[in-house]
Formats: C-alpha cells, sequence, structure tokens
C-alpha cells in the first residue's frame, strides 16, 4: 500500500471549507506576502484555527525574522505558554534568587516555581540551589523573533449570509487589532469583479480570490495595517439588528501590553502546531486514510471509502467506513515502530519542521 499517492487529477478538495482551508495554508506557505514587491529576508511559518478565547481564526501567516527564528529554536519545538515566557524573557545572564530578578507574576510565586522547574526539565533554563533558594541563569537570550501577525478567514462560497457573519467577526478584527492585517479567502470566480468586492465587508480587510484548482491567488482587494501597538477595542455585545436593542454596543479597552503578550502567546502556538497537525485529529491508522500529493506540491488527506478530501469531522473512529489497520501491515515491510499510520504522522511531522528554522 502506498502512504503518499500522486494524482494527476483533480482532487475534490474545494468542495467543503477544510480542504479550501488546506490549500490557503499551503499558499501563504508558497507565495506569501501576495503583494508585488516580495520581501525576501522574511521567514513564514503558516498555522490553522487559532486565536483567543473570543476569537479563532481559520489561517494565520507570522511573518518572522530568519535569524531569530533560528535562535528560536534553541528553546525546542514545543510551545512556551505564559509562564514559560515570563520566566526565559526575564531570566538573568549570573545567578540570582528568582524573586529578585522575575517581575511579579499577577499571581502567587509557587506557580513560578513550578514554571521554573518545567524550564530546567525542558532543558530552556538552568537552576541551582543556595540554600533554600532557587536561584535561576538564562541558557539564551530568548529572541525578537516575530514581526507581524497576519489573519485570515476562509469562505469559498461567500454568499450574503455568510457574509453578514464574517462581517462581525471582521470588524471585531479591526477594532481589537490584534493582527496586523486581517483577510478574507474565498474562491475564484472568474467574473470581472470578484462578489465578495460587493459584499458588506469591513473596508479594511483585504479579499484574496484562490482559483479552484491551483495554487495560485489574486488580490482583490488590499487590506490597511491595524494598530497593534496601540490600545484595541474589544466589542462585548452589539445591538442585534432586528430592532429589539437599540443600545450601544458593549466594549472595553485592552492596553497594548496586553495584546503584545497575546500576540505572542499566539505565535508560541502557531510555531508548535503549523498546519499540518490536521492529522493530530484525524485518523491515519484507518487502512482507508491516504495522502493524495497534489502536483508535488501539496499532500491532503483522502478517504478512499468516500473518494474525496473528507473533513476533520467526518475521519474519527465513530465513522461508518472506518477499518483499523490489520496487524500484518506493521510488520510486512514497515518499520516496527507503526504502520502506514504512522508513516503519514512522520511524513506531515517532517514537513512541518522543516518550515521552522533550525529543527
Amino acid at each position: 500500500m502506498s502512504v503518499l499517492t500522486l494524482s494527476r487529477t483533480v482532487q475534490r478538495d474545494s468542495g467543503h471549507e477544510f480542504g479550501f482551508e488546506l490549500r490557503a495554508c499551503r499558499w501563504a506557505e508558497l507565495a506569501w506576502p501576495p503583494a508585488a514587491a516580495t520581501r525576501n529576508d522574511t521567514a513564514i511559518v503558516v498555522a490553522r484555527q487559532l486565536g483567543t478565547k473570543r476569537r479563532r481564526w481559520d489561517t494565520i501567516v507570522l511573518e518572522c525574522d530568519p535569524d531569530a527564528l533560528r535562535r528560536r529554536a534553541r528553546f525546542g519545538p514545543g510551545r512556551l505558554d505564559s509562564d514559560l515566557l515570563h520566566i526565559v524573557r526575564n531570566a538573568p545572564s549570573e545567578w540570582t534568587y528568582y524573586r529578585d530578578t522575575l517581575p511579579h507574576p499577577g499571581y502567587p510565586w509557587r506557580y513560578v516555581r513550578e514554571a521554573i522547574h518545567r524550564a530546567d526539565d525542558r532543558g530552556i533554563l538552568e537552576t541551582q540551589k543556595s540554600g533554600n533558594r532557587i536561584e535561576i541563569r538564562r541558557k539564551w537570550v530568548y529572541p525578537d523573533w516575530l514581526e507581524r501577525i497576519v489573519a485570515i478567514e476562509n469562505k469559498p462560497d461567500l454568499d450574503a449570509s455568510a457574509a453578514r457573519a464574517l462581517g462581525a467577526q471582521l470588524e471585531y478584527d479591526v477594532a481589537m487589532g490584534l493582527a496586523d492585517e486581517v483577510w478574507v479567502a474565498t474562491r475564484q470566480t472568474g467574473d470581472a469583479v470578484e462578489p465578495a468586492l460587493f459584499e458588506d465587508l469591513p473596508v479594511e480587510a483585504g479579499i484574496l480570490a484562490l482559483e479552484p484548482d491551483a495554487l495560485t491567488a489574486d488580490v482583490a482587494w488590499y487590506p490597511r495595517s491595524l494598530a497593534v501597538d496601540e490600545p484595541g477595542t474589544r466589542i462585548l455585545e452589539r445591538p442585534d439588528g432586528n430592532g429589539h436593542d437599540a443600545s450601544a454596543a458593549r466594549f472595553e479597552y485592552v492596553d497594548p501590553k496586553t495584546k503584545a503578550d497575546t500576540r505572542l502567546a499566539i505565535a508560541e502556538r502557531a510555531y508548535e502546531r503549523g498546519w499540518r497537525s490536521f492529522v493530530d485529529t484525524m485518523r491515519p491508522d484507518c487502512r482507508q486514510f491516504q495522502l493524495r500529493a497534489r502536483d508535488g506540491r501539496q499532500a491532503l488527506p483522502y478517504c478512499a471509502a468516500m473518494d474525496r478530501c473528507q473533513t476533520a469531522a467526518e475521519c474519527t473512529g465513530s465513522c461508518s467506513h472506518f477499518e483499523p489497520e490489520p496487524p500484518g501491515w506493521r510488520t510486512r515491510g514497515w518499520p516496527l515502530e507503526g504502520g502506514p499510520g504512522k508513516r503519514v504522522q512522520r511524513i506531515l511531522s517532517e514537513r512541518r519542521r522543516r518550515r521552522r528554522p533550525g529543527l
């Protein structure tokens, strides 16, 4: 059985938002930024389905400083959560009692001690005991590797109802100013003017039109840069628009430091996951699961039973087509550590790692 199948035919990956999302992610890896003057000195990391408690984006593009991104690799492929970031960003160059060098985190010090032990276990911080005191010393300076965050919403079929729902989400993004740019990616129609331009979307949001059967896209509308270094406005509640609530929207301000910390936390999660992590929530151990290579530039999940690119929600153990890999597959020419499903996971993991310099 072949794990990675090369198909010359057009795979039906754009018939639903999941397949379109994977194609948009791969396009971003290959062609970002879409501007005419491409910046060759920028490293790109692409991830999907990330954000905050109140807002999740379909696709995230991190524009990074290449040298700083390589230095970030010293801290390992796993993300640094807010507790670990607090430590490694403030750790001193000389041995110092941790309470004398770290700013007060705003929560009990015992949680800081737990994070110090986690950092030590991961090999990204040096610790020693001086009596009953824990002293720390940094191993490396945590680099300023993130330059910009670009958020993309994927709507292959942007009809009026989808545009209304998306418009409210984009208005939240523009007011909050957490990402440097926000875009909408939709399927290219071939019309003289893309229909998305007629929808009621914020003018600050850019519009990308992806070709249905190729990894190419045209910019229908360029976005405006958002004020990420200024206070943001978090919209909490807005009138329902049906005349039932005439009150003004409720909102709160978010200070720039909180925004900067949130941006870095999102970037760390994106660094860890990438967009090929879709296999982590699917069942590659099913004998119907395949990777279909498209023009040698993209590997998409494919269900042989359904004869199409399946969604992550469909590819579960409860699927009626689910068939576990036979035990013999794990011993007939395959590595002892697993069969085709494990091989699929390794292929995608290796490709994800290649997008992070230094790993």
